[in-house]
C-alpha cells in the first residue's frame, strides 16, 4: 500500500484527568486537525486512536497513543509499519519545554531532548529524523520539577490563549505537509503577532 500518505501523531497522555495537562498539547493539536479533516477517531490494533482522511490533498492518518507517554514509541511504529510510512512522512506533535509558550517550531531531527514521550518515539522508529511541531509550554517556574510542571494543566491565563495556540499548532503542520519545512519554519518561527 505504497501512497504517499502522511502520519501524524499527537502525544499526551490517556484519560480525562490528563486532558488539559501542558503534556497533552500535541494530542490537543492533533484532535482539531480531525475536525478540520471531518473524520472520528476509532480503535486501531497499533494501540493508538486513529482518525483518516486528506488535509491539504493529501492522504492523512492522525493517530494518538493509547499508552502513556514514556511508551509512545510503541503504538507510533506499529501505524508506521501498518501504513508501511518512512520517517520522511512522519509528524510528531509534542509539548516543547525549550520553547517558550505562545511559540510554535518545527524542526527534523535532533535528540529527545529529556522528552520522554519523544525518546521512545525515536528508539521505537529506530531513528530520530521524522518532523517534528514543537508546542512552546515553556520551562516551570522556580524550583519546580519539569516532570511535575508538564502533568500541570495550563494556567488560567494561558487557557485564554490556548485555542488561538492550538490553532496556530494545527495551520503549522498543515503548511509542513503543504509547503515542506523550510517554507513553514519561515512561517511560523516568528512570534504570533
Amino acid at each position: 500500500m505504497a501512497d504517499d500518505r502522511w502520519l501524524i501523531v499527537g502525544l499526551g497522555n490517556p484519560g480525562p484527568e490528563y486532558a488539559g495537562n501542558r503534556h497533552n498539547a500535541g494530542r490537543m493539536v492533533v484532535e482539531l486537525l480531525a475536525g478540520r479533516m471531518g473524520v472520528r477517531f476509532k480503535r486501531h490494533r497499533s494501540r493508538a486512536d486513529i482518525a483518516e482522511g486528506t488535509l491539504v490533498g493529501l492522504p492523512v492518518t492522525l493517530g494518538i497513543p493509547r499508552s502513556y507517554m514514556n511508551l509512545s514509541g510503541g503504538p507510533v511504529a506499529a501505524l508506521r509499519d501498518f501504513y508501511k510510512i518512512p520517517p520522511s512522512r512522519i509528524v510528531v506533535i509534542h509539548d516543547e519545554l525549550d520553547v517558550p509558550f505562545g511559540e510554535i517550531r518545527l524542526k527534523v531531527g535532533g535528540g529527545a531532548g529529556g522528552h520522554n514521550g519523544l525518546r521512545s518515539v525515536s528508539a521505537a522508529l529506530g531513528s530520530p529524523d521524522y518532523f517534528r511541531v514543537r508546542f512552546g509550554i515553556g520551562r516551570p517556574p522556580g524550583q519546580m520539577d519539569p516532570a511535575a510542571f508538564v502533568l500541570r494543566d495550563f494556567t488560567t491565563a494561558q487557557r485564554k490563549e490556548l485555542p488561538l495556540l492550538v490553532v496556530r499548532g494545527a495551520d503549522a503542520a498543515e503548511a509542513l505537509l503543504r509547503d515542506g519545512l523550510g517554507v513553514a519554519q519561515n512561517a511560523f518561527h516568528t512570534p504570533a503577532g
